[in-house]
């Protein structure tokens, strides 16, 4: 029996990171390789990061011994990684050096730059993701999450959306009280992934499915965050690519959106204070053609594009 060509261990503690693994198993299987995903248990809850990323780690190293033999591992997540029994590629929105500060990362910090360092490949989101990890590396392979619009544009019927899971980090709170300073009569922010009291002006949704959020995004104006901090920003990217118009606070982390909502329309890229104001001018004063220029900003994110990288650099890489 022969060994799959490359075995990825997908940590999968969120449903994007589960989402982003599916996409690069079907990339890897179009380019024609034998593709094997194992797919680690989820521990039980614990009380801090540290304790946390351990617990991770260590189902991670299980799931790894389980699986075949492969020409070559893949590890989806630095966490995945930190305690890896075989040698493989690193796979990483962001590191925990931009996501476990002070005491959050004491013991993950050290180990994850040393599995960075020795890895034979690292396959980073983005730039900025590989920009924050701080290590150099000379086989280096950025392979995005692909990103596509979800359907037909349809009437704009609902003014603002927002996404509201790990509604901290996010900020949510800033962007409610920024929507309430700046609603009109009969204007409705929705709130994805988070369920709240009910308020005039405000919906929430908590969990949806992927398909009826989406659908949500192609009727919705404008797509309105405050992130404290973004390890990556599909939420954002998914927005744009659905036509929505981008008013975001500028943050930490690697934020693939911010550029693109930078070059398209530089107003509604603020500081908190500012927020009430920048989607007041989304709502009124949207810039013509917005919508098409984020598609041509978005281009090289497609599936088609990122399916030549896989093809073309990752896959030669992996099996080097």
């Amino acid at each position: 029996m022969t060994s799959p060509d490359v075995l990825i261990v997908s940590l999968g503690a969120t449903p994007g990171l589960r989402e982003a693994d599916a996409e690069l198993e079907a990339a890897l299987a179009r380019a024609g390789a034998d593709v094997v995903v194992t797919r680690v248990a989820r521990p039980r809850e614990v009380r801090t990061f540290a304790l946390t990323d351990l617990s991770w780690a260590l189902a991670a190293r299980r799931a790894t011994l389980r699986a075949p033999r492969a020409r070559a591992v893949l590890y989806s997540t630095t966490t995945a990684a930190l305690l890896a029994p075989r040698p493989g590629a690193i796979r990483f929105d962001a590191p925990a050096a931009g996501n476990r500060p002070g005491r959050h990362g004491v013991w993950q910090r050290p180990v994850e730059r040393l599995r960075l360092e020795r890895a034979p490949l690292l396959v980073p989101w983005s730039p900025g993701g590989l920009a924050e990890a701080g290590v150099p590396h000379a086989r280096v392979v950025v392979v995005p999450v692909p990103v596509e619009p979800s359907g037909v544009p349809v009437a704009r019927d609902i003014a603002a959306i927002s996404y509201g899971t790990n509604p901290h980090k996010k900020g949510l709170d800033r962007v409610l009280g920024a929507w309430r300073a700046a609603r009109r009569d009969g204007e409705e922010l929705l709130v994805a992934g988070h369920s709240g009291a009910a308020e005039e002006g405000v919906r929430y949704l908590s969990a949806l499915p992927r398909a009826e959020y989406r659908a949500l995004l192609r009727r919705t104006r404008v797509f309105v965050t405050a992130p404290r901090r973004e390890d990556h920003g599909i939420a954002q990217l998914e927005a744009l690519a659905d036509g929505c118009v981008l008013v975001t606070t500028a943050s930490t982390g690697p934020y693939a959106a911010l550029p693109l909502a930078r070059a398209l329309d530089p107003r509604l890229v603020v500081e908190p204070g500012g927020l009430a104001w920048a989607v007041r001018s989304a709502l009124d004063t949207p810039l013509h053609g917005y919508a098409e220029r984020a598609a041509a900003l978005l281009a090289p994110v497609g599936r088609e594009a990122v399916d030549r990288v896989v093809a073309e650099q990752l896959l030669p890489r992996l099996l080097a």
